[in-house]
């Protein structure tokens, strides 16, 4: 069942019971060996030798004392190397002996202290956690997980190991001092994450601002900060301040996909159409099967062929995020300025005809949802009406038709004319 522990106890009382009895003390030779107990298993194993064994028992005493002076050997070299801090060194010797003393755990603290030295530590953890189970009431090694998995930005886990630390020992002081950075700082990040869900991103983005603070020494909280920080100005549609937040991730992180897709959303925002497009492609590279990345992407490359027709944010002169408001006063100002009847000369009166079609156009499409929603994604709804043969497009039509139009109405064709002085 793996219990050695508990089996020792019995195999001791065997012994003392009779002494002779040399499948037991081979039995526990082999516990003491994989607990890493080197002079016990070869005292159990030579007074196997000592005690008429049979022709298999003999045989298998002298294999397993061969057995464990090459385990002193290389405990020795493993414990020189780490004085001397050759890590690698002793990392080497300390994993031939642990293929062996599966279940000492001074050894399994050691190799985790030479991995932590070597920059490894998710390779520490495991071996802290074994070492945790094989040795009670072990809050060193819960402890030093916790501290490990809150280097490496786990704040979750680092939370759960320090808990199971003060379990032990509720009045250990290290761990407790730990715990409390540990739940302020998983606290705020919650609180953080469940505003986003809200949808209330300026909120978050202070929230995670005040993780930075909280955490200024961990790279890894300033960088997921950062990058949530990215997201909530791309979904508040402040594109600027978005493509500046997720740059800075990217500088630390190149290959982060998530900054690269709040970047490209950010950028389809300011109509920077090319550098969308670079962005979906190089987190695409990173994670082929992203619906949401092939998707953008797609997008992406639509409004950038759009750009090149008729744009109509464009034509009003208004951002891809305008409010409903900021588009109806930008077409009333441009109506005004556009309608026909303020021109005199036939050209000019020919030129602000077809402008004026045109910002009808656009408060046509931009002023209905549905509509604007369409041409977001890539797609002209008045060209889509024109291709399906649906009547054709209203905005197609000569100027004639659109005598009488009034600017300030909020539909089609007035009732009455403006008469402009």
């Amino acid at each position: 069942m793996g219990k050695s522990k508990a089996a020792l106890p019995d195999l001791t009382k065997v012994i003392e019971l009779k002494m002779d009895f040399t499948a037991a003390r081979l039995q526990r030779g082999h516990l003491l060996l994989k607990q890493g107990k080197l002079d016990e298993a070869e005292d159990d194993f030579k007074k196997v030798l000592k005690s008429n064994p049979s022709e298999n028992e003999e045989k298998e005493a002298q294999s397993q004392l061969i057995k464990s002076d090459e385990m002193q050997r290389l405990r020795s070299q493993a414990l020189d190397a780490f004085e001397n801090s050759d890590y690698i060194g002793a990392i080497t010797s300390l994993d031939k002996i642990l293929e062996v003393c599966v279940w000492d755990a001074d050894l399994r603290e050691l190799r985790a202290e030479c991995f932590i030295k070597e920059g490894e530590p998710r390779k520490a953890i495991s071996d802290l956690k074994a070492a945790s189970k094989l040795k009670n009431d072990n809050t060193e090694a819960f402890y030093k997980i916790s501290t490990l998995y809150y280097q490496l930005g786990d704040h979750e886990l680092s939370l759960s190991e320090v808990r199971e630390c003060l379990k032990l020992d509720q009045d250990h002081k290290r761990c407790f001092a730990h715990y409390k950075q540990v739940k302020k700082l998983n606290k705020l990040i919650e609180s953080a994450e469940e505003l986003i869900r809200d949808g209330r991103y300026t909120d978050a983005t202070s929230k995670y601002e005040s993780v930075m603070k909280t955490e200024p020494s961990v790279s890894e909280y300033t960088i997921r900060s950062k990058e949530r920080i990215c997201h909530c100005f791309s979904k508040d549609e402040k594109p600027v301040e978005a493509i500046r937040v997720c740059s800075e991730v990217l500088q630390m992180e190149p290959d982060n996909v998530n900054a690269l897709k709040d970047r490209a959303e950010a950028y389809l925002i300011e109509e920077m159409y090319d550098e969308a497009i670079q962005d979906y492609e190089t987190a695409q590279e990173h994670n082929e099967n992203d619906q949401q990345i092939r998707e953008g992407l797609e997008k992406a490359q639509r409004l950038l062929k759009q750009s090149q027709k008729r744009d109509y944010y464009k034509i009003l002169g208004v951002k891809r995020n305008a409010k409903k408001q900021e588009i109806i006063k930008a077409y009333r100002k441009l109506a005004m300025q556009w309608h026909p009847d303020n021109f005199q000369n036939e050209e000019e009166k020919k030129k602000a005809e077809k402008k004026f079609i045109d910002i009808a156009a656009a408060k046509e499409v931009l002023s209905d949802p549905e509509m604007r929603k369409k041409f977001d994604d890539g797609e002209d709804p008045l060209d889509a009406e024109s291709q399906q043969g649906g009547g054709g497009n209203p905005f197609h039509r000569s100027w004639n038709s659109w005598q009488g139009f009034n600017p300030f109405s909020s539909g089609g064709p007035f009732r009455f004319k403006f008469h402009f002085n």
